[in-house]
């Protein structure tokens, strides 16, 4: 078995972006969110959409950290896949967001674009990730 710390550092590594880099930045993405449920509007699908959007847009941090410190391939796998699903869920509110007019696109639309980018940097891991579980196994074999 190969050590799961040294292939997550290889997948990665998205345009030269190291691990603590990109914790860093789903941290900071975290954070914006909070700012963003901070300034909606105090109606009845505003905060229905605002707990909804805490706990997608902040989960993603967390879970990404406990990949970093996976104890198998499986783990680090299975924790990718949460990051991956939670992430695209916020997407989802925050073009919810965005087409409802809740709050004005210009405050909400470079967030949806950070949350896509990183939805396809977290699949391009999980891809990556499996790539190379199938080839460890073939070479067993």
């Amino acid at each position: 078995m190969y050590d799961v710390r040294g292939i997550y550092d290889f997948i990665l590594c998205t345009k030269d972006m190291t691990k603590d880099e990109l914790k860093e930045r789903y941290r900071v993405f975290a954070l914006r969110i909070i700012k963003l449920v901070d300034a909606m509007p105090n109606t009845i699908s505003s905060m229905a959409i605002a707990r909804q959007i805490i706990r997608s847009g902040t989960s993603p941090s967390a879970n990404y950290r406990a990949a970093c410190i996976a104890k198998s391939d499986k783990d680090f796998l299975n924790k990718l896949k949460m990051v991956e699903e939670e992430i695209d869920e916020t997407s989802h509110w925050l073009s919810l967001i965005i087409d409802s007019g809740m709050l004005p696109k210009s405050r909400v639309q470079d967030l949806y674009d950070e949350s896509v980018e990183l939805r396809k940097i977290t699949t391009k891991s999980i891809l990556t990730t499996k790539n190379k579980m199938d080839a460890s196994e073939r070479d067993k074999s």
